[in-house]
């Protein structure tokens, strides 16, 4: 069975949905999901392909899709599908059975005829087939298949429901993130019918709420952008407008900086159609409040832009992003002027009243916070992290009394007007309030710096009381969290135990401190009662969880621009090392080490050895005897080992990891002329024993800096 294949016509297709105001936060990707939907529908039907560009467009009242080059008839294409056995195809009589018809019908192929079908295979293998050309799809019906599905597939949060007035004058119920009013679909010049939200599709969309209010008609996709913005006064393209407000920013900012957050840039690009920058101030006296509240109560409260000099200094002047382009912005500019002055105000009145009572008389008042149900109320948290605290100070041999001080201190300013309001400022506020007290400047630092790195890439805390607030912060969390069964399960990670598990890697490697990770655990897991967490919080699974977040911090690090293998971040991690510190000098050793002539066959030759003495099953001595050496290779190998060590153990108790790797050279030949020579396994159980013996010795000393195995 074939059908003829009519020339299809390729046009640029446009379709459009125009709605209320959208959702601003999530605008950006409900644009990128709603033409990545249309354009996969129409390429697997095979519409589109992959040399169609495609260009989409969100304002805050319109989600659309630009698609070049699709086609209004897909080609006809062959198809061969398996139907079913022969024996359960045809009876006795060679007649079609019921299964066989019932699924030509599913097909659409009742009406074939059964001599066409296709028998292969022998005996019992034999089966059915269909081979037919079967029309290719049309763009009318796939849009409207690709428009219906990819607007229920949009990543909404919340749905509104509402009804939409019928042609026939009844109502019908719609649900969609807001109302929608008006749908285009055009390929080329022509209008597709389709229908969606109780909407019929036509050519016509509308323009500016203020500045080009009414209908404006697009006649051909092509011209949709541009007559949007010279008709409508709307620049569609989100990313376009996006660009342009920063321009327009960095421009109105002249010599000053201006403060400009990517979710900040997004969202208030999600509420203007047509944006225009003016220039705003509120009073001088604000500024006696700390920055980071007026900056935070700006760009959180109004959206607006914070401006600061070189030096970081918040400016009294402030930028807008209006939806209103005029030569008079006199009323805008005094009407946010008006709006922000009892914001300010607020944060003004909460730090003064925060500051008439200290910290330290908060304290007692964490035990009315819960934690969690299973691990107690924040006093009792700051209490856990107070004695791992001061655990690590006193391995560190810093100040302990500092590092108990800050614990007891780090999360009173929870309690404060300011964090109540904006939770963002956490740990900021109490390092103002900890200076406004008069506590020492390493503890009011730890207030702000144990929440440090707060995500991938932010910075480390400065000084050693925040650094050792920070790890015993974390492990707090990552222990206690763990201990109650909470532990991360694939994607999910309510705790960000992952986050924390990274941030003490860093802070052990960036800050070169010399800690013993399972230690640390057990510090930690010391400072809680609870049975269950002893049961659940094991030191070896934690650590292991601990270096898998390293193995993936390793990953992204480089030496000369060349990022670090996985056969290297092996090799180091395979010793199971307790102490971290050192991984990226090791590592940098090991590339040196790798790029010498030698290199290869040690590495072979230590993996050698490696197998061996992972299958001997008898216990080995613990030392050579040099008085069982009964040839000369092995004899040689003893000398050489016995000569290389000194060196080794020295540059290993320094650090020295490329001098030792390249101390092994020396060892390369007299391990070549060990295995052609010498026969480890000999019958003679002494001799085999001190054989052993030797490789181990050699085996450990190869493998000071890494298992050098790992790079066979």
């Amino acid at each position: 069975m074939s059908t003829s294949n009519s020339p299809s016509q390729s046009a640029n297709l446009l379709i459009e949905v125009f709605t209320e105001e959208l959702p601003p936060k999530s605008l950006r990707r409900l644009g990128d999901a709603f033409s990545e939907g249309i354009y996969a529908s129409l390429k697997s039907a095979g519409l589109a392909s992959d040399t169609s560009t495609v260009t989409g467009f969100a304002t805050p009242r319109r989600l659309a899709v630009f698609i070049t080059n699709v086609l209004d008839q897909a080609p006809d294409y062959p198809v061969r599908e398996k139907l079913l056995p022969t024996s359960i195809a045809f009876d006795a009589n060679g007649k079609a059975t019921p299964p066989l018809l019932k699924k030509l019908g599913s097909l659409g192929y009742a009406d074939i005829d059964l001599a066409a079908l296709e028998k292969s295979g022998e005996g019992k293998n034999e089966a059915l087939y269909l081979n037919v050309i079967a029309k290719g799809a049309a763009l009318e019906q796939t849009a409207q298949a690709a428009l219906e599905q990819t607007l229920n597939k949009l990543p909404i949060a919340k749905m509104m429901h509402y009804q939409v007035q019928q042609k026939n004058g009844q109502l019908a119920d719609v649900q969609f993130a807001r109302p929608a009013h008006r749908i285009i679909a055009l390929h080329g010049n022509k209008t597709l019918k389709l229908t969606s939200l109780g909407i019929d599709a036509g050519n016509q969309t509308e323009g500016h709420r203020f500045l080009a209010p009414g209908i404006v008609a697009i006649t051909v996709a092509d011209q949709y952008e541009a007559d949007l913005e010279t008709k409508a006064k709307v620049i569609p393209s989100f990313n376009k407008r996006r660009a342009k407000i920063e321009a327009a920013l960095l421009k109105s900012a002249g010599d000053d900086l201006v403060l400009m957050p990517d979710s900040l840039l997004d969202e208030v690009t999600a509420l203007v159609e047509w944006p225009a920058i003016y220039e705003c101030h509120f009073d001088q006296e604000f500024l006696e409040v700390p920055q980071e509240c007026l900056i935070l109560t700006m760009q959180t409260n109004q959206k607006y832009f914070a401006l600061t000099d070189k030096q970081g200094k918040l400016r009294n002047r402030f930028l807008i992003v209006s939806n209103i382009e005029t030569d008079k912005p006199h009323a805008i500019v005094s009407g946010n002027e008006r709006v922000v002055r009892p914001r300010l105000s607020d944060a003004r009145f909460f730090f003064m009243q925060d500051q008439k009572r200290p910290l330290a008389s908060r304290v007692a008042d964490l035990g009315r916070v819960v934690y969690h149900n299973q691990l107690g109320n924040q006093l009792e948290r700051a209490k856990r992290v107070q004695g791992i605290a001061a655990g690590i100070a006193k391995k560190l041999g810093a100040d302990h009394k500092l590092a108990e001080r800050a614990a007891e201190l780090a999360k009173t300013d929870l309690l404060t007007d300011m964090v109540g309001e904006f939770p963002e400022l956490q740990g900021i506020m109490g390092n103002y309030y900890a200076k406004h007290d008069g506590e020492n400047a390493e503890v009011a630092a730890a207030c702000s710096e144990h929440y440090m790195p707060r995500f991938a890439g932010d910075a480390l805390p400065q000084t050693q009381t925040g650094t050792i607030l920070a790890i015993a912060d974390k492990l707090e969390t990552l222990v206690g969290i763990w201990g109650v069964g909470l532990a991360p399960t694939g994607d999910k990670d309510p705790y960000a135990l992952r986050r924390h598990a990274l941030g003490i890697c860093r802070l052990l490697l960036e800050k070169n401190l010399s800690l013993s990770l399972p230690e640390l655990i057990e510090l930690a897991r010391a400072q809680f009662p609870q049975k269950e967490v002893q049961e659940k919080a094991q030191t070896a699974d934690i650590d292991a969880f601990i270096i898998d977040r390293l193995r993936a911090y390793l990953r992204d690090q480089a030496m000369a621009g060349k990022p670090f293998t996985s056969a290297e971040i092996d090799a180091v991690l395979s010793q199971s090392p307790a102490q971290i510190n050192d991984l990226i000098a090791r590592l940098a050793a090991l590339r040196e080490f790798n790029a010498l002539p030698q290199a290869a066959q040690l590495a072979a030759a230590n993996k050698r050895i490696s197998n061996i003495l992972k299958k001997t099953t008898t216990k080995i001595p613990a030392a050579c005897s040099s008085k069982l050496l009964q040839i000369p290779a092995e004899s040689a190998l003893y000398q050489a080992l016995e000569a290389a060590t000194p060196a080794l153990d020295t540059a290993y108790e320094k650090r020295q990891f490329v001098e030792l790797l390249k101390a092994l050279v020396a060892l390369s030949v007299p391990i070549d002329q060990f295995f052609a020579d010498v026969m480890v396994m000999d019958p003679n159980p002494e001799l085999r024993d001190n054989r052993l013996a030797l490789l181990q010795q050699l085996h450990q000393k190869m493998n000071l800096v890494a298992d050098l195995g790992k790079l066979a």
